[in-house]
């Protein structure tokens, strides 16, 4: 058992090299321009040589720490990988634009002064003269890659198309884009060289769908809330113990609104048949006393009254009375005395 752990951390460190290894394979050196006059300018606005980095690969890779040269006194198999290290200009960190995104590119700045910023490397680069430039591994040891310039122009540039190198004139420079496509290419062009399979599309397209689906069914999911709380509230204001008061309400605000209107009639006419409106406000509010009072009963009562007009009796005896005569114009009729 003691044994198989240094074996296990052989093979850990082994495999863990070779991908890092494979990993550094996918940097290549991508565009070179040595004579700048026209072309990009640093962060400090001055025109500098530059060389382009490309991630190949479809996945992230971090070149910080590895080598670039221009002296060929590398190639000397002799040298110890500190003397030949010396020989070469290394890619600091610190800087996360040394994190280079699957098929990305990254521009250092040649001839320059490592203080001005990360991207700039003390590497001599002749303007007009050939130059050899390679690219190493953090170790010093492993060449990754290597390109011979030609002496250029002015702003031409010497780039890798589909895995040739040529010359590209001024106008098809192409710092930090894909070599493939031209300068002034659209960002639908530049996007289709990038993505040539659709993948990023496809995900994207995807991506949006749910997310407006996702939209939708909140959307809806508020709206049916917000509905069925408009129903009970319906309900609960259609109810028979809360209409009178509603209807009070509503004719409070209508009396209001009309008591306002002819006060403000009343103002505007400077006091003229100030009577007038106060017997109008106060018949307005008896209208209002006696609807409320309608609403809150709804029902009509009828009090019966005796008014003695079908008392048979009394009529009777009205007209019938001996003592009474009907008509005091009419003479007298004698009575005849009873007998005894």
């Amino acid at each position: 058992m003691n044994h198989l752990k240094p074996l296990l951390a052989g093979l850990l460190l082994t495999a863990s090299g070779t991908m890092f290894g494979q990993g550094a394979k996918n940097i290549v050196i991508s565009e070179v321009l040595t004579n700048n006059t026209a072309s990009i300018q640093d962060e400090f606005g001055r025109r500098e040589a530059w060389i382009e980095l490309e991630n190949v690969s479809f996945t992230t890779y971090n070149v910080r720490g590895m080598f670039i040269t221009t002296d060929r006194r590398v190639l000397d198999k002799s040298l110890s990988a500190p003397d030949r290290i010396k020989l070469m200009r290394m890619i600091p960190s610190g800087e996360d634009r040394t994190q280079i995104g699957g098929r990305h590119h990254l521009l250092l700045f040649a001839n320059s002064n490592p203080a001005d910023g990360k991207l700039h490397l003390a590497l001599n680069i002749p303007m007009s003269e050939p130059v050899w430039i390679a690219l190493y591994n953090g170790n010093g040891v492993e060449l990754i890659d290597s390109v011979t310039v030609p002496a250029l122009s002015a702003d031409h540039s010497y780039a890798r198309v589909k895995g040739s190198w040529s010359v590209k004139a001024p106008e098809a420079v192409t710092p930090c884009i894909e070599n493939t496509i031209e300068a002034s290419a659209s960002k639908i062009d530049q996007f289709k060289e990038r993505d040539p399979y659709g993948f990023a599309m496809a995900l994207m397209a995807m991506g949006i769908v749910f997310l407006c689906l996702a939209l939708l069914w909140i959307f809806f999911t508020l709206f049916g809330m917000v509905m069925r709380h408009l129903d009970t509230a319906k309900k609960v204001a259609n109810a028979q113990p809360i209409k009178p008061i509603t209807k009070t309400v509503e004719k409070t605000v209508e009396m209001a609104h009309k008591t306002g209107n002819i006060m403000q009639e009343g103002l505007d006419k400077k006091g003229i048949d100030l009577e007038v409106y106060m017997a109008v406000i106060g018949m307005a509010l008896k209208q209002y006393e006696d609807d409320v009072h309608d609403v809150e009963s709804g029902v009509i009562t009828i009090k019966p009254k005796d008014t003695g007009w079908d008392d048979e009796y009394s009529q009777m005896t009205h007209l019938h009375d001996p003592f009474l005569p009907s008509d005091h114009n009419a003479p007298r009729i004698p009575t005849t005395p009873e007998l005894h």
